[in-house]
């Protein structure tokens, strides 16, 4: 072999390592999205995470041309599917839309297997839900100062319910009886729905439950609204006052609903699945759609995306911590 092709093959010998070293991505000149996208759903088809991955998978679809999959991954509190998606490709082609269980389970089940914020890439907040503390029709208390007032008078009479050991409802109910200084035995139900009926029944008086499952019997009267948590009045209820409205703080973090990649993906991709998403849930007939299972549309930025899970993660954390919450 002459010596200058001789040196030129050597050269090449050497940049193998290097190259093979470069992430997957780097050497994908095909633009975005190339391929189907997954979007992986950490509960049971049939809920309301299930409907919104569906609508925006089809929206996606018309967009890119590119099929979008979704694929539901249930179990363990929603952490088999989030596990199974922050091990994913860091490739742009597989997210996970979850809930505000995402920075709730961290605290609640210390060796989980992932860290919710350093091992995901923020890509949007698709929508905002609530959280309304309701009583049954029979119950004597109207507003929040009435109920707080009759369950002091009353110590260990009056039990809430929530929708489950560790959720939202359950964390925000021993945060009242806290703050509020109640005796008050916590009641878990095995989901919304059964709580919802026992409350209209007027078997259990009070209960923290999602604006979603309470809605129906909040119409009908089978329910009465008291408060509801978030920082200000939410579009779903608005006539409804905040508990922050009584004097109550730390009832701002609220629920939501978002989009997530694995770390390390390309932030060019989140960048573009994130804008799609803003555009789609924009749409008339999503909005319409979403706020009919409801949901307030959000579809944010990465960045800000990214500021809440911060955010909501420390305030959770905080909250299961101090309450001394545990998962029996």
């Amino acid at each position: 072999m002459p010596i200058a092709p001789r040196r030129r093959f050597g050269a090449a010998l050497l940049a193998l390592p290097l190259l093979a070293a470069l992430p997957a991505h780097a050497s994908d000149n095909a633009p975005y999205p190339s391929k189907p996208l997954t979007i992986v759903v950490p509960s049971v088809a049939g809920n309301v995470n299930d409907a919104v991955a569906r609508l925006l998978g089809q929206e996606l679809t018309k967009a890119w041309g590119q099929p979008v999959i979704v694929d539901n991954k249930p179990g363990a509190g929603t952490t088999t599917g989030t596990r199974f998606v922050a091990q994913a490709p860091k490739d742009g082609y597989t997210a996970l839309l979850t809930f505000t269980a995402h920075v709730q389970n961290p605290p609640l089940f210390p060796n989980i297997g992932y860290d919710p914020v350093k091992d995901f890439t923020a890509v949007s907040e698709v929508a905002a839900s609530s959280t309304i503390l309701a009583v049954s029709p029979d119950f004597p208390a109207r507003t929040l100062p009435e109920l707080v007032k009759l369950v002091q008078a009353n110590p260990g009479k009056y039990p809430y319910g929530s929708y489950g050991m560790g959720t939202t409802g359950h964390i925000l109910g021993e945060l009242f009886k806290r703050e509020a200084a109640l005796d008050m035995v916590h009641v878990p139900y095995k989901g919304g729905a059964p709580l919802a009926t026992d409350l209209a029944a007027g078997h259990v008086k009070i209960g923290l439950i999602a604006v979603g499952t309470a809605k129906p019997l909040l119409q009908s009267g089978k329910l009465i609204p008291v408060a509801m948590a978030g920082a200000q009045r939410s579009a779903l209820l608005p006539e409804v006052p905040t508990f922050l409205e009584s004097g109550y703080k730390g009832f701002e973090p609220d629920a939501w609903m978002g989009l997530l990649m694995p770390a390390g993906v390309p932030a060019e991709r989140a960048a573009a699945l994130s804008k799609e998403v803003a555009r789609i849930v924009r749409l008339p007939e999503i909005d319409k759609r979403m706020r009919e299972l409801n949901l307030v549309p959000i579809g944010n930025t990465p960045q800000e995306f990214d500021a809440v899970l911060r955010g909501d993660l420390d305030k959770w954390s905080r909250f299961v911590r101090e309450l001394n919450i545990k998962i029996e």
